[in-house]
């Protein structure tokens, strides 16, 4: 029997496609399957083993110097910021500082146009919690190396999270581990939604901005953070349950758009804080 080549062609298409079915990544949307970092913390495990995280300290310079130019701008900059305690903007700073799920989901979800949760997005949800973990503790070496004082303290002033000072006063200002997580989520969702970039970054880069307005971080740990966070997305990449989340979520997306959903965020009241403080924000 002879076979065309169109029917050849068939049947290596069917048998790659055979293939490519049965080795697909499968990527977790329990809590339970993936874990937690430690029992009881609520925080997931990343994507990442510790040995692939990138390294903050080989990839940070050390903070600014004491009499420094650039010690003096990060003071000038708190001034500017911490005003801002107290208005809707401060308000919406205090939200950014939850990091604990389910609230944590909503972050991004005006920016993303479309609710995010465990029920309505499960891929993505998994997505934003393994990610904060890994952009999380990617900042610890340099953190741990520096210790840098937190500007709250160095200026013994209120910060917008007065429940946390205790511990925060405890952990290094540098780099701002919110900001590196903030600044992956945004990286990771516009992967997931493009045509939703500008927003997405656009929240990423307040979301950061908000420990400033917290009073919690210096402008410099701020962006180092941000640093932090995009070289933990570049290093994601070659996770192949990372990239079969992405995937999935993807879809999720697509399918939510389709269907009409909204997110259940006073989005109007988020767009004038965000734009009543945009020229205030380095």
């Amino acid at each position: 029997m002879k076979f065309s080549l169109s029917a050849a062609m068939l049947a290596v298409a069917l048998l790659a496609s055979a293939c490519s079915t049965a080795t697909r990544t499968v990527a977790p949307i329990s809590a339970a399957e993936v874990g937690e970092v430690r029992a009881g913390s609520g925080y997931l495990k990343g994507y990442l083993a510790p040995a692939e995280l990138p390294d903050s300290l080989a990839l940070l310079p050390p903070p600014p110097a004491e009499g420094s130019a650039a010690l003096a701008a990060d003071a000038a900059t708190f001034r500017t910021l911490t005003a801002l305690q107290g208005t809707p903007r401060g308000a919406l700073a205090v939200q950014d500082a939850n990091l604990r799920f389910p609230k944590a989901a909503e972050t991004f979800s005006c920016a993303l146009g479309l609710p995010i949760s465990e029920e309505a997005t499960p891929n993505l949800n998994m997505l934003l919690r393994r990610t904060l973990t890994d952009a999380g503790i990617a900042t610890y070496k340099a953190k741990d190396k520096y210790q840098r004082t937190r500007p709250f303290v160095v200026f013994k002033a209120p910060s917008c999270t007065p429940r946390e000072e205790a511990a925060l006063a405890k952990d290094g200002s540098y780099p701002s581990g919110h900001s590196a997580a903030g600044w992956a989520w945004a990286m990771v969702l516009t992967e997931v939604a493009p045509e939703r970039s500008d927003a997405l970054l656009q929240r990423g880069r307040a979301f950061s901005q908000s420990r400033g307005i917290c009073g919690v971080h210096w402008q410099s740990d701020i962006e180092a953070g941000r640093l932090i966070g995009a070289a933990t997305v570049a290093r994601l990449h070659a996770n192949p349950v990372f990239n079969a989340q992405v995937d999935a979520a993807r879809l999720e997306v697509a399918r939510a758009r389709a269907q009409g959903s909204t997110p259940g965020r006073d989005c109007a009241a988020e767009a004038a804080a965000l734009g009543s403080s945009s020229m205030l924000a380095p």
